[in-house]
């Protein structure tokens, strides 16, 4: 393959502007360019880390179908390195040039949506990007939109008042984005050349590779840089750790690592397939694991987060991990031209430690889907439902025999150990024994074989080995009765 042509300049829309940048640092925010070199106060800076969505604004990227896809994202965490070929909305974008505000924006006016007003900005980006995909939203969809953003003075209620009226304004003919699409996609087009990015010089420097084969060739000839995907855990090396990241190479335009295709009840899906991307056929054939993605992080992260990088991560608390590991998935790593493919649970060998070489690279996992006889579920602890860190995680799939015996079973936990890591003696407790109480039960005392967990500002090590030892009998309930799943949200109770 030829190589790639080279160019030295960062190339995305502001608004309605075309930018090209020459001198970008690669660990730059977004939100740190809006303010400091643009100007445009009103994305704000809240937490630092993805977490209050103060600073969210809107990118809109070309969808391998040639259509054109707005998100929420949190500017604070994302590298401007990772903006090319795209379009960045920000607040002041929305009002009209005679200076009537948007819809989103004189709803929450009218229904007093706002006080201080630090965190407003935010609110108004998350439900344009809401209004966009869902004119009229369910309560449960506005809520789901608004996981990310956090007020603390205004309360919550004037603020889905706001959100249900948004469509009641009219306006959608003159909404700058939707009366500018066509018009924005032959911009993004043109902008999509085809070069590698190049920007800085020795290790001060980042790269957006032309393609996947091109990534391939640079990790190859630069293993020791930072690959940066969704940035929603390298964001805060950065942020909160003041780590040196350089070089990096943002893969997050990759088209070709977003593909998902389902054949022979298994899903393969690229490794830069974001959580958003994958939410949908996730839990179209894996139920269980829809109720987990939209825990994971606000809509920003994860419109931004990948699947991939959740696992190449190595986290022991990634939410992720467990439940593919649960379900058998592998995956396929790449250095060069070369590829392996192995069982996720051999990738994690130790803390911070995969197997991973030199140079090489997630490309993309294999999920197996459980046959219709098989239970699967997968529970996750947090000190607050949405939007937290995992404590404590829990993955479990279970085949009976006909005579009610366990026939085949597998349990992974995160949160438990320095890795993601399965039940071993649990689950050879359980194996070939009735699928009772009593037998859940005696297993339950096996935990302490497998798992040492640790204390930490999450969880106490009592706390999670009780948590854990809990899920499974939780898990054999739920798989016994008709019982539903505990009540963990008033629109999953009904």
């Amino acid at each position: 393959m030829a190589a790639a042509t080279i160019r030295s300049e960062l190339h995305f829309i502001l608004n309605g502007r075309d930018v090209a940048l020459s001198d970008v640092a690669p660990d730059q925010t977004l939100l740190d360019w809006l303010r400091l070199s643009r100007l445009l106060k009103g994305t704000k800076e809240g937490c630092a880390e993805g977490d209050c969505g103060a600073c969210t604004v809107l990118v809109g990227r070309l969808t391998p179908e040639g259509g054109l896809v707005y998100e929420g994202v949190n500017a604070c965490i994302r590298f401007l390195g990772s903006l090319d070929g795209c379009h960045v909305v920000t607040v002041e974008h929305l009002a009209a040039s005679d200076g009537r505000l948007h819809p989103v924006q004189q709803a929450m006016v009218d229904y007093h949506g706002s006080q201080c007003g630090f965190c407003t900005p935010g609110f108004v980006m998350s439900l344009y990007a809401l209004w966009m995909q869902s004119p009229n939203p369910t309560d449960q969809e506005i809520e789901t939109a608004l996981q990310g953003n956090l007020c603390r003075c205004t309360g919550y209620e004037p603020i889905l008042r706001a959100a249900r009226a948004i469509s009641s304004y009219g306006g959608t003919e003159k909404d700058p984005l939707l009366a500018e699409r066509q018009a924005m996609i032959t911009r993004l087009k043109a902008l999509a050349d085809g070069a590698r990015v190049e920007i800085g010089e020795g290790k001060k420097r980042f790269v957006v590779p032309a393609n996947l084969d091109d990534f391939a060739a640079v990790l190859e000839a630069e293993p020791a840089a930072t690959v940066v995907a969704g940035s929603t855990d390298v964001g805060l090396w950065v942020t909160k750790h003041m780590r040196d990241i350089t070089p990096v190479v943002f893969i997050a335009g990759l088209q070709e690592m977003k593909a998902i295709t389902v054949k022979d009840d298994v899903i393969a899906l690229g490794a830069g397939v974001t959580y958003t991307e994958a939410i949908a056929t996730l839990s179209r054939h894996i139920p269980a694991l829809g109720p987990l993605i939209t825990r994971i992080g606000g809509q920003q992260v994860r419109n931004m987060g990948t699947i991939g990088g959740n696992v190449a991560n190595g986290s022991p608390i990634g939410d992720t991990p467990p439940a593919l590991i649960a379900l058998g998935a592998s995956v396929t790593l790449r250095k060069g031209a070369e590829r392996r493919t192995i069982p996720l649970e051999d990738f994690f060998i130790a803390y911070g430690k995969q197997d991973r070489q030199p140079g090489e690279f997630v490309e993309s996992l294999k999920v197996p889907v459980p046959p219709a006889a098989e239970k699967f579920a997968v529970y996750k602890v947090t000190k607050r439902r949405d939007e937290d860190i995992t404590a404590t995680l829990g993955a479990f799939r279970l085949a009976l025999a006909a005579d009610g015996t366990v026939a085949a079973i597998t349990i992974a936990y995160g949160g438990m150990a320095a890795t993601p890591k399965r039940a071993f003696a649990v689950e050879k407790a359980l194996l070939g024994q009735s699928w009772t109480e009593a037998t859940v039960e005696a297993a339950m005392a096996k935990y302490a074989e497998d798992y040492t967990p640790l204390t930490d500002m999450r969880a106490t090590a009592e706390y999670r080995a009780l948590v854990a030892r809990n899920l499974l009998l939780r898990f054999y309930v739920e798989t016994t009765t008709s019982a539903q799943p505990a009540q963990v949200s008033r629109y999953e109770a009904a």
